[in-house]
Protein backbone atom coordinates (compact mmCIF):
# COMPACT_ATOMS: atom_id res chain seq x y z
CA UNK A 1 0.00 0.00 0.00
CA UNK A 2 0.89 3.53 -0.58
CA UNK A 3 0.25 6.63 1.14
CA UNK A 4 1.03 10.01 -0.06
CA UNK A 5 1.39 12.78 2.51
CA UNK A 6 1.92 16.84 1.49
CA UNK A 7 3.55 18.69 3.37
CA UNK A 8 4.94 22.49 3.33
CA UNK A 9 8.20 23.60 2.01
CA UNK A 10 8.30 24.96 5.57
CA UNK A 11 7.69 21.61 7.10
CA UNK A 12 9.68 20.42 4.50
CA UNK A 13 13.11 22.58 5.95
CA UNK A 14 11.89 22.11 9.55
CA UNK A 15 12.23 18.10 8.66
CA UNK A 16 15.28 18.35 6.88
CA UNK A 17 16.78 19.78 10.06
CA UNK A 18 15.77 16.56 12.04
CA UNK A 19 16.37 13.70 9.92
CA UNK A 20 18.56 13.50 6.49
CA UNK A 21 15.55 10.66 5.30
CA UNK A 22 12.22 12.21 5.58
CA UNK A 23 10.30 9.41 3.77
CA UNK A 24 12.22 6.90 5.58
CA UNK A 25 11.96 8.62 8.96
CA UNK A 26 8.28 8.45 8.52
CA UNK A 27 7.91 5.03 7.04
CA UNK A 28 9.70 3.75 9.75
CA UNK A 29 7.33 5.61 12.45
CA UNK A 30 4.39 4.18 10.54
CA UNK A 31 5.59 0.30 10.37
CA UNK A 32 6.86 0.90 14.02
CA UNK A 33 3.24 2.19 15.11
CA UNK A 34 1.78 -0.45 13.00
CA UNK A 35 3.40 -3.27 14.76
CA UNK A 36 2.49 -1.93 17.98
CA UNK A 37 -1.14 -1.93 16.78
CA UNK A 38 -0.48 -5.63 15.17
CA UNK A 39 0.71 -7.02 18.56
CA UNK A 40 -2.40 -5.51 20.69
CA UNK A 41 -4.75 -6.57 18.00
CA UNK A 42 -3.00 -10.39 17.74
CA UNK A 43 -3.07 -10.36 21.90
CA UNK A 44 -6.88 -9.28 22.15
CA UNK A 45 -7.81 -12.09 19.37
CA UNK A 46 -5.88 -14.88 21.31
CA UNK A 47 -7.81 -14.02 24.97
CA UNK A 48 -11.18 -13.84 23.07
CA UNK A 49 -10.31 -17.37 21.05
CA UNK A 50 -8.65 -19.10 24.30
CA UNK A 51 -11.71 -17.92 26.29
CA UNK A 52 -14.04 -19.29 23.89
CA UNK A 53 -12.39 -22.76 22.59
CA UNK A 54 -11.96 -20.84 18.91
CA UNK A 55 -9.34 -21.62 16.91
CA UNK A 56 -7.03 -18.94 16.02
CA UNK A 57 -5.76 -17.91 12.57
CA UNK A 58 -2.74 -18.83 11.03
CA UNK A 59 -0.25 -15.86 10.41
CA UNK A 60 -0.31 -12.17 11.50
CA UNK A 61 -2.55 -10.92 8.81
CA UNK A 62 -5.08 -13.82 9.09
CA UNK A 63 -4.95 -13.19 12.41
CA UNK A 64 -5.76 -9.94 12.09
CA UNK A 65 -8.63 -10.42 9.59
CA UNK A 66 -10.12 -12.95 11.91
CA UNK A 67 -10.00 -10.08 15.12
CA UNK A 68 -11.90 -7.77 12.26
CA UNK A 69 -14.21 -10.71 11.77
CA UNK A 70 -15.06 -11.72 15.11
CA UNK A 71 -15.69 -7.56 15.69
CA UNK A 72 -13.46 -7.88 18.47
CA UNK A 73 -11.93 -4.47 17.13
CA UNK A 74 -13.37 -1.40 15.12
CA UNK A 75 -11.39 0.34 12.61
CA UNK A 76 -10.55 3.71 14.54
CA UNK A 77 -12.33 5.72 11.83
CA UNK A 78 -15.60 4.20 13.21
CA UNK A 79 -14.92 5.16 17.36
CA UNK A 80 -14.40 8.39 16.69
CA UNK A 81 -10.25 8.37 16.26
CA UNK A 82 -9.91 6.38 19.42
CA UNK A 83 -8.94 2.68 18.62
CA UNK A 84 -10.67 0.39 21.32
CA UNK A 85 -12.14 -3.32 21.12
CA UNK A 86 -15.97 -3.71 20.44
CA UNK A 87 -17.70 -4.20 23.65
CA UNK A 88 -20.78 -3.75 22.48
Amino acid sequence: MTIDIEITEAEQLALDYVTADVKGHFTNALQSRAKVASQEIISILINHCNANGIAIATGELAQLKQAYDLKLILKASNTGGIPKPDNS
